[in-house]
C-alpha cells in the first residue's frame, strides 16, 4: 500500500463511507435530472419557440456539452490538489441555479446561454466524485461502489422525465426547470458540511509531495494506457447513441404513437407528456438502474478470477441491445414499443461499474480525477454534444429533403444510430487484451 494512502484510509469508516455513497448518489441524481428534464419538455419547448430538431438537438446536447468539456479538466486538476467536496457543493449550486433560469429564457439563444450555464456547473460533479469514490473504497469493491454512484444516470433521468412530463401538463415546461433546480440548494449545503476530504485527514493537509503530479506527468501516464484510450472510445460511441436516442425518444412517441398514447393517457386522467413521462421514466430508468447495479456486482464478482471481464461484459451486452431498440422503433403498437424498449436500457447500462473503476485502476491515485475528465471531455464532447445534434440534423434531413415526414425521420435517424453500437462492442471486446498488464491500484 502507498504510503500516501494510509491516511485516506483512516479517515474513513464503513459506516461513514456508506453515508457518503448516498449522498454523492443524491447530488448525481439531480445532476442528471437537471440534465435530462429538457428530453420530455423538447417537443413542447420546439412548439412554443418555434425550433427545428437541431435547435433541440443544439439546446440539448452541444450547447450543455461544450462547456461541460471544457470545464472539466481544470476543475478536475484543481481536484487533484483542492477540496473535493467544496468543489462539488459549489458545483451544484451553480448548475442548478442556471437549471431554473432555464425556466425563464424566452428564445432560443437565451434558452441555449442557460444550458450552457448548467454545463459549465456540472463539469464540477463526476471527476472530484469519482476521485473520492475511489479514496473511500477499497480496490475489490470498486466496481460496485462506481456503478451505486452511476445509479444517478437511470434514477435522474427517469425523474426528469416523469416529473417533468407531469408538471409539464399541469403548469407548463418553464415551471418544470423551477421545480428541477430548487433541491440543488439543499445538497451544495449538505455536501459542503457533511462530507470528507480524506486527503486532510486528522484536520491536516498531505505533505505537498503528495500533491499530484504536473498536467505533463499526468498525461504522459495516461497517454501510455491502451486500454484507457479503448475504453474511452467506447464509452463515447455509447454516448452518442444514449444520448440522441435520450433526446428524440418522446418525439419519437409524439409524432409515431401520439393519438394512441393521448387515448391512454385519458383513461388515466393524464396529459400526453405526463403519461409519455411516466411511461417512459419509469420502464426505461428502473431497467436501467438494475443494470447499472448489475454491471457494478458482475464485474466485482468475475473480476476476481480475471480483469478481462471488467471489459468482457459491457462489449457483450451492448451488442445484445440492438434487435431489441430496433424492434421497438418498428412495431405499430405504442404499449409494446414502449415495453421494447425497458430491455437496452438494462443491458447498455451494464458498463458504468466495470468501465469506471476500470479508468480509476489504470492510473495512480493522484491522476484519477484527470483521467475521468479526459474520458468525459471525450464522452460529452463526442455524445452528448454530438449525439443529439447529429441524430436531430439526420432527423430533419429525412423528414424534409428526403421527404419522409417528421414522424418516420427521427424513426429512421434513431434506427441508423442504434447500430454504431457494434463498434462500442469491438472497442471494449479490444481492451480486455491489456487491461491485466495495464492496472495498477
Amino acid at each position: 500500500m502507498n504510503e500516501a494512502m494510509k491516511p485516506v484510509e483512516a479517515a474513513v469508516k464503513p459506516g461513514y463511507r456508506r453515508y457518503a455513497l448516498w449522498v454523492l448518489l443524491a447530488i448525481y441524481i439531480l445532476n442528471f435530472l437537471d440534465r435530462q428534464i429538457v428530453t420530455i419538455l423538447a417537443e413542447p419547448i420546439k412548439q412554443e419557440l418555434g425550433l427545428q430538431d437541431w435547435q433541440i438537438g443544439m439546446m440539448s446536447g452541444l450547447a450543455f456539452a461544450l462547456f461541460y468539456t471544457i470545464m472539466g479538466l481544470p476543475i478536475a486538476r484543481y481536484a487533484e490538489r483542492g477540496h473535493r467536496p467544496y468543489i462539488i457543493s459549489g458545483a451544484v449550486a451553480a448548475w442548478s441555479f442556471f437549471t431554473i433560469l432555464c425556466g425563464f429564457a424566452q428564445n432560443f439563444v437565451q434558452l441555449v446561454l442557460a444550458r450552457v450555464g448548467v454545463g459549465i456547473g456540472e463539469a464540477g460533479c463526476t471527476p472530484p466524485a469519482h476521485s473520492l469514490i475511489t479514496d473511500y473504497t477499497p480496490r475489490e469493491k470498486r466496481a460496485s461502489a462506481m456503478a451505486f454512484y452511476s445509479l444517478g444516470t437511470p434514477i435522474g433521468s427517469l425523474l426528469g422525465m416523469a416529473m417533468g412530463g407531469l408538471i409539464a401538463d399541469e403548469w407548463g415546461w418553464r415551471a418544470a426547470f423551477l421545480v428541477a433546480g430548487a433541491p440543488g440548494v439543499l445538497m451544495a449545503i449538505i455536501a459542503a458540511t457533511t462530507l470528507v476530504e480524506p486527503r486532510r485527514a486528522g484536520g491536516r493537509a498531505l505533505p505537498a509531495r503528495h500533491e499530484g503530479p504536473s498536467f505533463r506527468e499526468a498525461m504522459v501516464e495516461i497517454r501510455s494506457k491502451r486500454t484507457f484510450w479503448l475504453i474511452t472510445f467506447g464509452v463515447s460511441i455509447k454516448a452518442f447513441i444514449g444520448y440522441g436516442a435520450a433526446v428524440f425518444a418522446a418525439p419519437f412517441f409524439f409524432r409515431n404513437h401520439g393519438a394512441e398514447l393521448t387515448d391512454i393517457a385519458a383513461g388515466f386522467g393524464l396529459g400526453l407528456a405526463g403519461f409519455l413521462g411516466l411511461a417512459l421514466g419509469v420502464t426505461v430508468g428502473l431497467t436501467g438502474a438494475f443494470g447499472t447495479w448489475l454491471g457494478g456486482q458482475l464485474a466485482d464478482h468475475y473480476g476476481k478470477r480475471d480483469l478481462r471481464y471488467y471489459m468482457g461484459i459491457p462489449a457483450v451486452s451492448t451488442v445484445m441491445a440492438i434487435p431489441f431498440y430496433l424492434t421497438a422503433l418498428a412495431v405499430d403498437s405504442a404499449l409494446l414499443a414502449i415495453v421494447l424498449m425497458a430491455v437496452p436500457p438494462l443491458l447498455n447500462a451494464l458498463w458504468y461499474g466495470p468501465a469506471y473503476a476500470a479508468v480509476q485502476g489504470l492510473v495512480e491515485p493522484h491522476t484519477r480525477a484527470t483521467a475521468v475528465a479526459i474520458m468525459l471531455f471525450a464522452v460529452n464532447l463526442i455524445g452528448l454534444g454530438l449525439g443529439p445534434l447529429i441524430v436531430g440534423a439526420v432527423s430533419d434531413l429525412f423528414a424534409g429533403p428526403l421527404g419522409m415526414g417528421a414522424a418516420q425521420g427521427v424513426r429512421w435517424s434513431l434506427a441508423l444510430f442504434s447500430l454504431f453500437g457494434i463498434v462500442a462492442s469491438i472497442l471494449f471486446w479490444m481492451a480486455r487484451s491489456s487491461i491485466r498488464e495495464e492496472m495498477v491500484s
